[in-house]
């Protein structure tokens, strides 16, 4: 099995931090930040990694050289241009075809039991399985509902906070069924078929939810969610990217060795 951690982004909300240093290449509790997902990757036996490059590009690659260091075998995808979360699939076809494969985001840190996660999607035979969590504050994100057999039966991508409004996937959903779902959000990990790569949009740029997942879902195609419940963080700002320091500092999490 193969992976795509995602690494590209430009970190804006990091600045000016992110102006000489890439956001997975930020430092917290003595690693890079995207150690974290490497090590979750290797933890469940995966060591073919690709790794989407843009903002810093040779920053990321001279930190991280060939993988070896970490016991992985490490395969660049440099984007000139930036691709959005979904581009960096067409150019991976030859890399991620044929089996089973992982997209992690190289910007999250979680304790996700990944090979759990695996076992679970080919139990269910899904085309796609969506890592979720929920958060206190989850008006803050997209909405990703499913029902009582953890199948997604609707995306509701955020389209505003102010006011809160959504771009629903199906755009119509029976009020029993809407009634009956559990919303989560994204929590930076998913385990996909191949197949997919059939479905991918045409355009060079476009996003992983918008562009792929949230369409198979209006479409009802078998997609489903597992649910995390561990430890989950994010590094959005200065602010949280300040907290995450203060707490590694001095509560650190048991997380993968890295």
């Amino acid at each position: 099995m193969k992976a795509l951690v995602l690494a590209a982004g430009m970190g804006e909300r990091l600045r000016p931090l992110t102006d000489v240093t890439p956001k997975p290449m930020l430092e917290l509790g003595g690693h890079p930040l995207i150690h974290y997902p490497l090590a979750m990757l290797r933890s469940a036996g995966i060591t073919e990694v690709a790794i989407n490059v843009h903002h810093l590009a040779a920053v990321v690659q001279r930190g991280l050289g060939d993988g070896s260091a970490l016991g992985l075998r490490i395969t660049y995808a440099p984007e000139p241009v930036f691709l959005g979360t979904g581009g960096p699939l067409g150019g991976l076809r030859d890399f991620l075809g044929g089996d089973t494969f992982v997209i992690a985001n190289s910007d999250t840190i979680l304790d996700l039991d990944l090979s759990a996660m695996i076992a679970f999607h080919r139990e269910r035979a899904a085309l796609a399985t969506i890592a979720l969590y929920h958060p206190a504050n989850l008006d803050y994100y997209s909405r990703i509902e499913i029902d009582a057999a953890k199948r997604l039966r609707r995306m509701r991508l955020l389209a505003s906070r102010d006011p809160l409004r959504y771009d629903d996937y199906p755009p119509a959903l029976d009020d029993a069924v809407a009634a009956s779902l559990s919303p989560f959000m994204y929590c930076g990990v998913i385990v996909a078929e191949s197949a997919i790569l059939d479905l991918i949009p045409p355009a060079t740029r476009w996003s992983l939810m918008e562009g792929l997942f949230a369409p198979m879902v209006a479409r009802a195609q078998s997609v489903f969610g597992y649910v995390h419940t561990g430890y989950f963080r994010t590094m959005d700002d200065l602010k949280s990217y300040d907290a995450l320091k203060a707490e590694f500092a001095s509560s650190p999490p048991k997380l993968f060795p890295v």
